[in-house]
C-alpha cells in the first residue's frame, strides 16, 4: 500500500485515498477478484488504474462507450500513464499500433469495447500480451432487467475461463440487490470480494414536481442555472429534438442527442458539451454513461424514468465535483399510463414484466413520497439514511391528504360510467363527470344523470389527475391501452369501495409563477460554486463538499485569480484539444486561487497537481499568479 500511495501522490496529485478505494485497490493489486459499488465521482477508476500500474503488464479496460474513450485515455496521458483504446474508430494501421504497443509491454492501460474484446482475434492478442488485471466498467449493462443492458456484458464471463489467473474487478455506481447477484452470476465473480460505498450524494438537491406546464416549468427551473452545464432528459428521440429547439429559440445554450441521428453529429455534440462551458445537452437516456465532465450543475427529467436504478445514475451525473447540484424531475398522469404500457405491451415473458413493474412501482414511489426523497431513495438501494434537509420535501413539506373518499369517487364513478354505456371511458371524461360539466360529450351519452355527476365538484381537474395518478400507481385503476386509455377497476380497487382501505397521498399545490431558483450572490459566475441559499445544504451535505470547492467570494483577489486561471485553462484546452477538465478541474483550481503558492514545491503540495502536471503546468501556473498580484 505504500507504493500504491506513492503512485496516487506522484501520478494523480492526491494525499490519500478515499472510503473503500484502499481496501479495493488492495484486493486487486494482489491479484483478488472485486465487485465495486460506489456513486458517481466517488474515484471508481482509480481502483483498477492504480492496481494496473502496480502490477505487471496491462490493465485491460472493458468499457461499454466508444465515444468517450478518446477522453479517458488523453486525461490518463495528460497524467504520464501510457493508454491507448482500440475500438471501431481506429483505422487499420492505428490499430496495428496499439496491438504492438501491447505486445511489446508498452502500454500501463487499454481500453476495448466489449464487441471487440470477445472476437477470438482480440482474445488471442490478450493471451499473447500480458493483462495485469481486467477492469469491467457500468457492470450493471450485464442485467437483463436494468435499464443500460448491453447483451455482449453476458459473455464477458469468458474472460474467467481464459485467464484465471489475471483478477478482474466490476464497477457501477448502480445496482440493487437483484442486479448485484446477477453481475455476480454472469460474471462468474463467486470469489470476488465485494465493495458497497454509501449510495448517497449529499451535494445533489433532489425536487420532482407535478407535470403543469413542463416546457414552462423546466425554463423556469434552468432560469436558476444561467450559464451552467446540464442535461435534460427526454423519453424520445422526437421530444428531444424539439425541447432542444425550444430552448435555444429562449436563449438556453441547448445541443439535441440520441441515437437518430448520425454519428457524427453526436460525437460533435457529446464534445461541444465536454470541452464548452454552460452547455445544455437535451437527450434521451441514450447520452451519459461514462459522462466525465465534473461541473454539469444539474440534471433534469421531463419525463420519469422506467426505474429507481435509471433515475440514480441519470441524477449521479449532475455534481460529479462535490459543488452543489440539482436533480429535477416533472411527471404527471400520462408518464404513469405511457410507462405502464411499455410494460404490458411487452413481448417479454412473465417474469419481466413482474420485475419491471416493481421497479416501476418503486419509481412512482419516491415521485409520490411525502416523505424525504433521499431517505426513499437510499433505502431502496439498502441504505438506511436521516432526512436530508436538501430534497423539496424537506425544504418545503408537503400537506399530506387522506384522498380516501376522493378515490371511491372516482372508482365509483368509473363503474357508473361503464354500467350506464356499455363501455368505458377515458381519464377527461370520467373527471368531467365527477366535476359535473354539461359539455356536449357528457350529454351525447346521458352521464349527467348518473348520480356521480358533480359528486367531485370540490376538486378541480389538476387535483383529479393526482388522485387518478396515485390509483393507477398503486394499481388500483388499469388503463386498457388497446381501447383508447379507457380506466378500468381492478380486482385490488374492491377494498378500497368498501372501506376496507385508506389512501393518503400529497396534496396537489399549484407552485408559484417563478424563474426558478436564484444562485447565491456571492458565487463565482458560471462556475455552479455559489453559497447555497439560506434553505440549502445542511451541515451534512456541505460538508461533502470537501477543501476547495466552496466560493471566495470573501476574496475578492482569489476570485479574480480564479477566473483567469480558467481563461488560461480554457486556453490550453483549445490548444490541446482536449476537454477543460482534463488539465485541471475546478475545485484544483479554485485550490490555487485561494492558496496562492508561489514555488513549485508550492504548487505540487494542492490536491490534483501530479508530476507530469507540475512539469507541464506549473511554470506557467506560477507566472499567472505573479502576475495577477503585482
Amino acid at each position: 500500500m505504500q507504493r500504491a500511495l506513492e503512485v496516487l501522490q506522484r501520478v494523480f496529485g492526491f494525499d490519500a485515498f478515499r472510503g473503500l478505494q484502499a481496501e479495493v485497490v488492495a484486493q486487486v493489486a494482489a491479484g483478488g477478484d472485486a465487485l465495486v459499488l460506489m456513486p458517481t465521482g466517488a474515484g471508481k477508476s482509480l481502483c483498477y488504474q492504480i492496481p494496473a500500474l502496480l502490477r505487471d503488464g496491462t490493465g485491460i479496460v472493458v468499457s461499454p462507450l466508444i465515444a468517450l474513450m478518446q477522453d479517458q485515455v488523453d486525461a490518463l496521458r495528460e497524467l504520464g500513464v501510457r493508454a491507448a483504446y482500440l475500438n471501431s474508430a481506429l483505422s487499420l494501421t492505428e490499430a496495428r499500433e496499439v496491438e504492438r504497443q501491447l505486445l511489446a509491454g508498452a502500454l500501463d492501460l487499454l481500453y476495448v469495447a466489449p464487441e471487440r474484446l470477445l472476437t477470438e482475434r482480440c482474445l488471442e492478442l490478450l493471451e499473447r500480451a500480458q493483462p495485469a488485471l481486467f477492469a469491467i466498467d457500468e457492470a450493471h449493462c450485464v442485467s437483463q432487467w436494468g435499464h443500460d443492458f448491453r447483451p455482449e456484458y453476458l459473455q464477458l464471463a469468458i474472460l474467467h475461463e481464459r485467464f484465471p489467473k489475471v483478477p478482474r474487478i466490476a464497477l457501477t455506481a448502480t445496482a440493487d440487490a437483484l442486479t448485484r447477484r446477477e453481475i455476480v452470476e454472469r460474471l462468474a465473480l463467486h470469489e470476488a470480494r465485494q465493495f458497497v460505498s454509501s449510495f448517497d450524494r449529499p451535494n445533489i438537491r433532489y425536487r420532482i414536481v407535478e407535470k403543469l406546464d413542463p416546457r414552462r416549468q423546466l425554463l423556469d427551473f434552468i432560469a436558476g442555472h444561467a450559464g451552467e452545464a446540464g442535461i435534460v432528459y427526454c423519453a424520445s428521440r422526437a421530444k428531444v429534438d424539439d425541447t432542444a429547439q425550444w430552448l435555444r429559440e429562449r436563449g438556453i445554450d441547448a445541443l439535441p442527442y440520441h441515437a437518430g441521428m448520425n454519428a457524427a453529429q453526436r460525437a460533435e455534440n457529446q464534445a461541444r458539451f465536454l470541452r464548452e462551458d454552460g452547455r445544455v445537452m437535451v437527450a434521451t437516456i441514450a447520452f451519459g454513461m461514462g459522462i466525465d465532465k465534473p461541473d454539469v450543475r444539474f440534471v433534469a427529467h421531463l419525463d420519469m424514468p422506467r426505474s429507481v436504478e435509471g433515475y440514480y445514475q441519470e441524477t449521479g451525473r449532475a455534481g460529479r465535483d462535490g459543488a452543489p447540484a440539482e436533480a429535477w424531475m416533472t411527471y404527471g398522469l400520462a408518464d404513469v399510463v405511457q410507462q405502464r404500457r411499455f410494460i404490458e405491451q411487452s413481448e417479454a415473458g412473465d417474469a419481466y414484466k413482474r420485475i419491471s413493474s416493481g421497479k416501476l412501482d418503486a419509481m412512482l414511489g419516491l415521485a409520490e413520497t411525502i416523505e424525504c426523497r433521499r431517505v426513499r431513495l437510499l433505502a431502496y438501494f439498502g441504505e438506511a439514511a436521516e432526512h436530508c434537509g436538501n430534497c423539496d420535501n424537506c425544504l418545503e413539506p408537503p400537506e399530506p391528504w387522506d384522498a380516501t373518499e376522493a378515490a371511491r369517487k372516482l372508482l365509483s364513478c368509473i363503474f357508473r360510467v361503464r354500467e350506464a354505456s356499455g363501455f368505458g371511458f377515458g381519464a377527461q371524461h370520467i373527471i368531467a363527470v365527477l366535476r359535473g360539466q354539461d359539455n356536449a360529450r357528457v350529454r351525447q351519452y346521458g352521464h349527467e344523470q348518473l348520480s356521480t355527476f358533480g359528486i367531485g365538484a370540490d376538486l378541480d381537474e389538476r387535483e383529479w389527475r393526482a388522485v387518478l395518478r396515485q390509483l393507477i400507481a398503486q394499481g388500483l385503476v388499469a388503463v386498457d391501452h388497446e381501447r383508447h386509455q379507457v380506466l378500468v377497476l381492478t380486482s385490488d380497487s374492491r377494498a378500497l369501495l368498501r372501506g376496507e382501505r385508506r389512501l393518503s397521498m400529497r396534496r396537489p399545490v399549484a407552485p408559484p409563477r417563478t424563474r426558478g431558483r436564484k444562485r447565491g450572490s456571492g458565487g463565482l459566475r458560471g462556475t455552479g460554486a455559489s453559497a447555497a441559499p439560506a434553505s440549502g445544504l445542511d451541515a451534512t451535505a456541505a460538508g461533502a463538499l470537501g477543501a476547495g470547492a466552496g466560493p471566495l467570494a470573501d476574496d475578492p483577489a482569489a476570485e479574480r485569480l480564479f477566473e483567469r486561471l480558467r481563461e488560461w485553462r480554457r486556453e490550453a484546452a483549445i490548444e490541446r484539444k482536449l476537454p477543460p477538465y482534463v488539465i485541471f478541474h475546478d475545485s484544483t483550481l479554485r485550490a490555487i486561487a485561494q492558496h496562492r503558492p508561489q514555488t513549485l514545491d508550492a504548487l505540487a503540495g494542492i490536491s490534483g497537481v501530479g508530476q507530469r502536471k507540475l512539469e507541464a503546468w506549473g511554470d506557467s501556473i506560477i507566472g499567472l499568479i505573479a502576475a495577477t498580484d503585482s
